[in-house]
């Protein structure tokens, strides 16, 4: 079967089960799949979208940010991210998070997709992105629940972490991984562009 053949599922209604906005709805639908059988109470999840940065300073090293996880349940060592606010674009909400949580900011910027994080629950979209030439330029003024630290690391380094075990979120993995491989990273930035 080509993937021409392949169908999307027919959403047949939608109802509400649990609305704590802005952090979380969820919704149970029933839907037909393309051979005509009806699934009831497929859960879906809705939580904000969010940036999620690769940032280099002008001398190559990356920002990074080591924090707990509530989700994790564990200290972990992560990119710059946070919520992209309704109405806001990604690149916006990005350079907003970054000097927020930081304090750095960057003028150089390649968008490398946005991507579902929950394959079939939907959750949240991640809007991953390069930022090069990053320079302090304030204080971080984050207001959120997280103490955090901001560390700087080498590309070695970073691997380095993994083997310690040191990330505990997929996207983070998700992005060292496109980052450190430049064919890959390239090509999530020509397809960017290209959905614009």
């Amino acid at each position: 079967m080509s993937d021409d053949e392949l169908e999307p599922w027919e959403v047949l209604g939608s109802r509400e089960l649990l609305d704590a906005s802005p952090y979380l709805k969820v919704r149970a639908e029933t839907v037909r799949l393309p051979d005509g059988r009806t699934v009831e109470n497929f859960y879906q999840l809705d939580q904000p979208d969010f940036a999620l940065m690769y940032v280099e300073t002008e001398d190559r090293k990356v920002v990074m940010l080591r924090t707990y996880k509530h989700g994790a349940r564990r200290v972990s060592l992560t990119f710059p991210a946070g919520a992209i606010d309704p109405g806001e674009e990604p690149l916006e909400a990005a350079r907003r998070e970054l000097l927020e949580e930081t304090g750095y900011a960057a003028d150089d910027w390649t968008a490398l997709g946005g991507f579902v994080v929950g394959a079939n629950s939907k959750g949240s979209t991640c809007h991953m992105f390069h930022a090069k030439g990053a320079r302090k330029v304030a204080e971080p003024d984050n207001g959120d629940l997280e103490d955090m630290r901001i560390e700087l690391h080498s590309a070695r380094e970073l691997i380095d972490a993994a083997a310690r075990g040191d990330y505990a979120v997929l996207p983070v993995i998700a992005m060292l991984g496109a980052m450190l491989m430049p064919e890959l990273r390239e090509g999530l930035g020509m397809a960017a562009r290209n959905v614009r």
